[in-house]
């Protein structure tokens, strides 16, 4: 008998400009995920070292260059990803590369002139994507300054969702409660899909126990988290006031974000030609002049009083030097910025409150956009997010048409171990699905795993 086998799914071409952190970061995930790598950068030795560690090919030169493009194999690639240092010239080795390629292309944007022409720009250059690290970054920060209780707040079904990731406080009412009694006792539609214990991370089942100090991640509609934590009896409070260490991209995006929700913003720049741009960028917000390290200038700024602090230095080790400072002295919700991810189990054991990665969140989105491209069957990949330091996966599929999934109860599929269905967003409406609601065409539909590299939401199925 001669069985037909379903031919296995083959990596893309990707052509990576710049060997940068974020350049390095989609490198390792990219291979991780079994692509056809191949580098650019201007630092002959650089691509060397990134080449031999990867395993990649390897173009020493400009990447903007016709040439250059066509010896890194510009010709047979199926994606091209910008991250050089400057923008103008990402966006130059994008337009370079849809002249003389058909590939899809991707520019890292950062200058707040240009993203705010992001849609044009996309349009008018052919571009499948821009990405700011710097301004995703603000929005996650801004998120959890919403909601300061939250380790880490990220948005799904276009914002109608909540993934959310907190500490259970010790003899809190869900100490000692099993999943399957939170529902009875709690009158909220939530469902806690992934629980981190003693360094190990799991996906609950029903008759899992939550226990306080657990770090819990759990799915909710937008606005029923705070209803969740509240029954819980969890102060949810968005912050007042806020302190900025460092006058960065980063840190005029978070105060745009946050002055339109009534929160009050000090920026502390050492820069006095950028302290004068962002009293003009934001009138709004009050900008000191001086070292945001110097602990007598934080005290006479009222650090001890604020609601929240977060360093934006471009420094690693000051930002996490300022957070525990600032943990020793106030009250305040901390967050802490990390560029870097040398000494990841060193800063996982340290107590930064929350810490936000900006070149993986970017990685995610590229990530979820080549696993969308790359030979999905019926749905696409809306979101992707790495959850406990990557050992689990939340994934967001549309579902574009009829398989094997879509119109059969839930309790009937036979679903991979370590994997739960956390929501379903069908008409503008988030269900929380039980064994009876099934997947229709239309719907998308959110999953969390301990498995990797799912394409497709069929991926799901045994």
């Amino acid at each position: 008998m001669l069985i037909a086998k379903k031919p296995a799914k083959q990596g893309l071409n990707i052509i990576i400009v710049g060997c940068g952190k974020v350049g390095l970061t989609l490198i390792e995930q990219l291979v991780k995920e079994g692509h056809d790598i191949t580098i650019i950068d201007q630092d002959a030795k650089k691509v060397q070292e990134v080449g031999s560690i990867y395993d990649v090919m390897g173009v020493a030169g400009n990447g903007a260059s016709h040439r250059v493009q066509m010896d890194a194999g510009i010709a047979s690639a199926d994606l091209l990803i910008a991250v050089t240092e400057s923008d103008e010239l990402n966006l130059l080795c994008c337009t370079v590369a849809n002249q003389v390629a058909n590939c899809s292309t991707i520019a890292r944007v950062r200058t707040p002139d240009y993203s705010g022409e992001a849609s044009y720009l996309r349009d008018k250059l052919g571009l499948a994507m821009i990405i700011n690290p710097e301004l995703e970054a603000a929005r996650e920060i801004a998120r959890i300054l919403y909601l300061p209780t939250a380790l880490e707040v990220n948005s799904f079904a276009h914002g109608q969702a909540e993934l959310i990731k907190i500490q259970i406080p010790e003899n809190n009412i869900l100490d000692g409660m099993s999943v399957a009694m939170l529902s009875k006792k709690i009158n909220t539609s939530v469902l806690i899909c992934g629980i981190e214990r003693s360094g190990a991370m799991y996906i609950p089942s029903g008759d899992s126990l939550l226990l306080g100090g657990d770090k819990i991640s759990f799915v909710a509609p937008k606005g029923h988290g705070r209803f969740f934590l509240e029954d819980i009896g969890i102060k949810t409070n968005q912050v007042k006031s806020t302190m900025i260490i460092g006058g960065s991209k980063a840190a005029y995006y978070l105060a745009k974000q946050l002055l339109p929700m009534g929160v009050s913003v000090k920026i502390v720049e050492q820069d006095l030609k950028r302290c004068e741009v962002l009293s003009e960028l934001l009138p709004k917000a009050t900008i000191i002049n001086g070292d945001g390290t110097d602990e007598d200038l934080l005290e006479e700024e009222g650090i001890d009083s604020i609601e929240s602090f977060v360093p934006l230095t471009g420094i690693d080790e000051e930002n996490i030097l300022l957070t525990l400072h600032a943990k020793q002295i106030s009250k305040a919700k901390v967050i802490t910025k990390i560029n870097r991810m040398n000494f990841k189990d060193v800063i996982s054991r340290l107590d930064l409150g929350s810490v936000v990665y900006p070149r993986y969140i970017i990685s995610e989105t590229i990530v979820a956009y080549v696993r969308a491209k790359k030979d999905s069957m019926g749905s696409n990949i809306e979101t992707l997010y790495h959850m406990f330091d990557s050992r689990a996966e939340a994934i967001e599929f549309r579902v574009n048409e009829l398989s094997a999934v879509t119109d059969i109860p839930l309790m009937d599929l036979s679903l991979k171990d370590n994997l739960l269905i956390c929501f379903i967003s069908r008409n503008g409406s988030i269900l929380i699905p039980t064994g009876s609601d099934s997947i229709q065409v239309g719907d998308t539909v959110m999953v969390v795993t301990t498995h990797t590299g799912f394409n497709d939401l069929q991926d799901i199925l045994k």
